[in-house]
């Protein structure tokens, strides 16, 4: 069946596949280069020897961020965000596209970084990125090594250096890990816009800063190993040590646990939900013309259908809700459907998309009005339910509401704005004083995908987002009611709000903040979240 030459190829073939196994990728070989580098020059050692160290808090450590700080040796997820974030889908395929090329040429080399930079930022405003402060922040602490994070905390002054952008990193070492300097590509820009083109290093204005701040101290390096010797950057050349940090290092490293943050992630903004990596993306691509199907099925039953028609449809759909209440709050809904009494409820939810009020109203099977602080035309035209904009001003808002509660049920959501990390945010005390019996509604999302909330794009978006989720979730718990206020005292309207916070915060495992709808904006947004037409009221 074979040919007759067939074992003499055979044979042939085994021999050079040994011959460049053994001659290349022999593991002893590998390691005697290694050991060999570490003799040779004293200056340079094993990174797990630096970890016993107790001496680092009065030296300078310069670090490489994506050789020594991150786990995943790849740059292409963090430069798709910014494509997709900071320009649009088209710009991602694009991006997506190019991936073999970049592959070929090297992430980490030059040329590959050059065409991700160009496909990313071509054309993009530079006043206008902020993905480096309100996106990217929250995927590289989610892969930040905790025993690298460990080392640089006990160090003294801290020195950042990569081959990102500056404005991709940053935000997040100076905010969120507390680094002293930041060394990173520059862009060049024309009229304001990104041409999506590095500057030269040797013209890069912050080396020569940084040098002249740490020629005269103690510097420690810590870099990835190469058997070039390349370390990265010239700022390595006044290290009197360098640690070299090895891939099979990185492999037994644990990601960074939220609870041992530097400074807690409680805002980011973004579409994606999670790490773009090439198959996540491809994925999400192969999506998307599936997700615009499905949104307009879920959007009409949702809209046009009887709850009784409407809710199968969803759940077949993937659509997932399930809401859980207290014996006595259902008792005593029953009763109050029965005889209902002059006022309607007041229900008090925390905020986490714009369907909340909507899908209390569903999972109740109820009509409810619902009061906002901010939205766009067109969520309102296409509400099923009754919505009423507040103006922000204390005595109008107060009245509006007295009102609507003497028509029926009202649905009030008094942290102003959605927040996606599990935190609450202050509690404004209005709701208080609006009736006598108020229940809380504790409310919670998941998403695989896309996230239904933004700061800083197309809030008339969100609905469509939430519901292009392969499977969106939403988990409702309402709690037992709570009195409100009739004599309307001054201290005491705090005293409730913050009651309800913590009340609804220890149902769900989430931390009450003091943090507000302006906190959110200033940080994510660079504005306090108002339209021109509210700020002018404002400022009247």
């Amino acid at each position: 069946m074979f040919p007759a030459n067939f074992s003499f190829f055979k044979t042939l073939f085994i021999y050079f596949l040994s011959f460049f196994l053994t001659k290349y990728c022999n593991p002893k070989i590998l390691r005697r280069s290694l050991s060999n580098l570490y003799s040779s020059q004293s200056k340079y050692q094993k990174y797990p020897s630096l970890s016993h160290r107790s001496d680092l808090s009065n030296k300078v450590l310069i670090f490489n961020v994506e050789g020594t700080l991150l786990k995943s040796p790849s740059l292409f997820p963090y430069f798709m965000l910014v494509a997709f974030e900071g320009g649009s889908i088209l710009r991602a395929f694009i991006l997506f596209l190019l991936y073999p090329l970049i592959c070929l040429v090297g992430e980490d080399r030059e040329m590959g970084l050059k065409i991700m930079v160009m496909v990313s930022f071509f054309g993009v405003k530079k006043d206008s990125l902020r993905v480096g402060r309100a996106v990217l922040a929250k995927f590289y602490l989610e892969d930040v090594g905790f025993e690298a994070f460990e080392v640089l905390k006990r160090g003294g002054v801290k020195v950042g250096v990569s081959d990102f952008p500056r404005v991709m990193i940053e935000s997040f070492l100076k905010d969120y890990l507390e680094v002293d300097f930041v060394v990173g590509r520059e862009l060049k820009s024309v009229c304001g816009y990104f041409v999506g083109v590095l500057e030269d290093k040797s013209k890069n204005k912050h080396v020569l800063n940084v040098a002249e701040k740490i020629c005269n101290q103690d510097v420690v390096g810590i870099t990835r190993f190469r058997r070039s010797q390349d370390h990265d950057h010239q700022l390595f050349s006044y290290c009197k040590e360098i640690y070299l940090v090895r891939k099979t290092d990185k492999r037994s490293w644990q990601t960074l646990p939220k609870q041992n943050y530097p400074k807690a992630l409680i805002f980011h903004d973004g579409r994606l939900a999670s790490r773009p990596t090439p198959l996540a993306t491809l994925a999400l691509l192969m999506w998307v013309p599936f997700s615009s199907i499905l949104v307009l099925i879920r959007a009409v039953a949702a809209l046009s259908l009887p709850h009784s028609i409407s809710f199968p449809i969803l759940a077949f759909s993937g659509f997932r809700c399930t809401i859980s209440q207290p014996i006595s709050s259902t008792t005593e809904l029953n009763n109050n459907n029965k005889n209902p009494p002059q006022k309607g409820l007041l229900y008090v939810c925390n905020h986490r998309t714009l369907l909340d009020p909507l899908y209390l109203s569903y999972s109740l099977n109820k009509d409810v009005t619902a009061v906002t602080y901010s939205l766009s035309r067109m969520s309102e035209i296409l509400s099923p339910i009754k919505t009423v904009r507040l103006t922000r001003n204390r005595d109008e808002d107060g009245k509006m509401m007295e009102k609507l509660l003497n028509e029926g049920d009202l649905v009030v959501c008094p942290e102003g704005t959605t927040c996606r990390e599990p935190y609450l945010l202050r509690f404004s005390p209005l709701f208080a004083e609006m009736s006598d019996k108020i229940v809380p509604v504790a409310l919670n999302t998941h998403v695989s995908m896309f996230h239904g909330t933004t700061a800083g794009g197309l809030k008339c978006l969100d609905p469509l987002f939430f519901l292009m989720n392969p499977q969106p979730t939403y988990t409702i718990q309402i709690l037992d009611s709570v009195s409100g206020l009739s004599d309307r005292d001054q201290n005491s309207r705090f005293d409730v709000a913050n009651y309800v916070q913590s009340e609804i915060g220890k149902t769900l495992g989430f931390e009450c903040t003091k943090l507000t709808r302006r906190d959110k904006y200033l940080i994510l947004a660079g504005n306090e979240g108002f339209t021109t037409s509210q700020s002018s009221k404002k400022l009247h």
